[in-house]
């Protein structure tokens, strides 16, 4: 939803047989040739564009260097800047021989192509052709698609229209861009073109990444704010969601709870590298969780706990972003983990998106089956194992069954955490550990029976009561989350009834526990406790919940109007 932006994929795989025939030892592989299939894989009527490395920041106005299209004559239809290092000259070591260029040669991380004159001039054939004839000779391709383009320029000269050197300014090792200008406020196109990126080693280093972490830092909101005068094309969705809105009585006084249910966040599934196949035997269970930056020391302690695969949403400005990412990185335990997906929600609004934030996760689980959990819960160890034995007892394949795994809390910042269950009854009976919310909020959990599951050595079934909010375990096609709530307060609880109206059997295991570790109140639980507009609103959308409930499901819904009535 950025103003008069449209983003198109192409895809890479069909286009992989185009370009797999070239030997190239550049680092980036098959995906450093993919620039020379241009004038095949964009749209025919697409007559120019700028072709631009995902290495590079730009320090100015990219509509500049849209205008040097006009300089253009003759058959030039290669806007190139020159390479900044020796390489094409050849002799940086012994034996060194590289592609033939012109001169120093051009650099291709900056490109501005004439695509329509590239097509009639037969482009397709004249790279190929160039190509197949220098392979004869140089075996491989060091830099990939440059050396080709090189090539192909070395034959014709007359193709290249040659950008002043400030559109591509080279951090590369051998490279001489520092005489490219005299003052870095000259620069407008900065390229971390080395495998170090943003540890190459130049005398205004630290300008450049300063400047490329204060665009990382940006709220990248702003970009969405219509300043510039240039409106989005028409969009079914964005035309829906401005009726909806435009319908909200802006006097309410729940007016902000209501609007956030509307609000469309920025998302950015899979912030790190994710790898996981999900076990061939159909029981494999992901915990789904969300957090914020300050539970981020959460993580860790969970990865220990629970080795199968996770999905967690994280709501995170921009800079918290930025923040997360050198966490994770320095992160011996996160990083030794690639079944973990970390899916970003970029903040917006003044709510905790809460529901929205569980949906995310839940959306993106690849496995059958999913806990729903929340981040600060440390599960038993040998949960998963567990849950998988119980996911093929309890048949939840063909049933519609949500297995309740018992939550307990502690108070102490340091926990021997129980390595068993009769290591946790003891630890319950000297009063180390509680049952979850005993002090608060008893109704929360109290239908779990934690009476009979201290003796249970078999699963058993407890009916739905006001106010339970379990942490269960589901097949991946159980119900979302309700968006209205946001925050603090009956979040679970809504979808828990729902689960329920869509007759979802309860089960308690016998052998399973989690535990609340203690941690700072919540920005949200204080407004809901300070705040009476908040609770009266909270109230408010409750009532709506359980009245849509009822168009829902009819008659079978009227006992959560009468429960909660009587609660």
């Amino acid at each position: 939803m950025v103003p008069a932006v449209r983003v198109d994929f192409y895809n890479a795989d069909e286009l992989k047989s185009e370009v797999s025939w070239i030997p190239n030892k550049h680092y980036s592989g098959i995906y450093g040739l993919m620039k020379l299939v241009l004038t095949k894989t964009l749209p025919p009527n697409l007559e120019r564009v700028i072709v631009l490395d995902t290495d590079i920041t730009f320090a100015t106005d990219i509509a500049e260097l849209w205008a040097v299209f006009h300089k253009f004559k003759g058959q030039q239809v290669l806007g190139l800047v020159e390479n900044q290092s020796d390489w094409y000259l050849g002799n940086l070591w012994k034996n060194h021989r590289p592609w033939p260029a012109l001169g120093r040669g051009y650099n291709t991380g900056v490109i501005l192509l004439l695509l329509d004159k590239l097509r009639k001039m037969k482009w397709e054939q004249m790279w190929r052709l160039t190509a197949e004839r220098e392979l004869m000779g140089m075996l491989s391709t060091s830099l990939a698609d440059q050396d080709i383009f090189n090539a192909v320029i070395k034959q014709n000269p007359f193709l290249v229209h040659k950008l002043p050197c400030f559109w591509n300014v080279q951090l590369s090792d051998h490279t001489r861009s520092e005489q490219c200008y005299r003052d870095v406020s000259d620069l407008k196109v900065i390229h971390w073109n080395s495998p170090k990126k943003l540890r190459v080693k130049n005398k205004h280093v630290e300008f450049f990444r300063n400047l490329y972490l204060t665009f990382l830092e940006y709220d990248g909101n702003l970009l969405r704010r219509e300043l510039f005068g240039c409106p989005s094309e028409a969009d079914v969705n964005s035309e829906n969601l401005q009726k909806q809105l435009s319908e909200l009585d802006e006097d309410d006084l729940c007016y902000e709870f209501r609007r956030e249910r509307f609000t469309v966040h920025r998302t950015h599934l899979y912030f790190l590298h994710y790898e996981y196949e999900p076990a061939s035997d159909h029981t494999d269970v992901t915990l789904v969780a969300q957090l914020s930056m300050d539970r981020l020391q959460m993580l860790e302690a969970i990865c220990k706990h629970w080795e199968g695969p996770i999905s967690l949403a994280l709501y995170l400005s921009d800079a918290e972003a930025q923040q997360f990412l050198r966490y994770a990185q320095g992160s011996e335990v996160l990083m030794s983990r690639h079944n973990v997906a970390y899916h970003i929600v970029y903040k917006e609004g003044q709510f905790y998106p809460v529901n929205l934030l569980r949906n995310v996760a839940m959306k993106h689980v690849g496995t059958p089956y999913m806990f729903l959990s929340d981040i600060d819960f440390l599960p038993m160890y040998g949960l998963y194992e567990y849950l998988r034995k119980s996911v093929i007892q309890l048949d939840l394949a063909n049933t519609k069954k949500a297995m309740i795994v018992p939550a307990f809390e502690t108070l102490r910042y340091r926990l021997s955490f129980p390595k068993s269950k009769a290591e946790l009854l003891s630890m319950l009976d000297m009063g180390t550990l509680f049952t979850f919310r005993y002090h608060v909020w008893t109704k929360g959990h109290a239908p779990t029976n934690f009476a009979k599951w201290r003796t249970a050595t078999t699963p058993y079934r407890v009916e739905w009561e006001a106010d339970f909010e379990p942490y269960v375990v589901v097949r991946r096609d159980c119900p979302e989350y309700d968006r209205r709530f946001v925050g603090f307060g009956w979040n679970k609880v809504a979808h828990i009834m729902e689960l329920d109206a869509q007759e979802y059997e309860f089960i308690v295991l016998p052998n399973a526990y989690m535990i609340h570790m203690p941690h700072a109140p919540s920005f949200d639980i204080t407004k809901f406790r300070s705040n009476k507009q908040y609770r009266i609103c909270l109230k408010t959308l409750k009532e709506e919940f359980q009245q849509d409930m009822s168009r829902r499901y009819g008659f079978a819904a009227l006992k959560y109007l009468t429960a909660e009535n009587n609660s």
